[in-house]
């Protein structure tokens, strides 16, 4: 099992839960985040003063996978969300050793 953690640009959410849904994942949690990478940040002009804006709104996507679904998952989400500007995201792959559904006792890939 595998645990994929992405990061994408807010206005990207809704295309790429609609491509996870068309390939089979069912169960995504999404987090609304700030944060700044290779983008930095920008200046706004706000009554007049210009301010800096260092932290950048983000979407932070987590889905617990099949191990067998990893690729679908990663060309899904990279194929969506790519707009090729920085800024477009991250998506970050870890192994998931146990999964547990609280309401039933099933585990691993049952409980996905």
């Amino acid at each position: 099992m595998k645990f994929v953690t992405a990061i994408l640009r807010p206005h990207k959410l809704d295309d790429v839960r609609e491509a996870l849904s068309e390939v089979g994942i069912s169960g995504i949690t999404v987090t609304e985040v700030k944060g700044f990478g290779r983008q930095k940040g920008h200046t706004e002009l706000y009554r007049g003063a210009e301010y800096q804006v260092d932290f950048l709104p983000k979407i932070k996507l987590e889905l617990a996978i099949p191990a067998s679904k990893l690729d679908v998952v990663i060309d899904t989400i990279s194929n969506v969300a790519n707009s090729g500007k920085v800024g477009d995201g991250k998506i970050f792959v870890t192994n998931l050793d146990k999964v547990i559904r609280i309401r039933t006792g099933e585990t691993d890939l049952d409980a996905l």
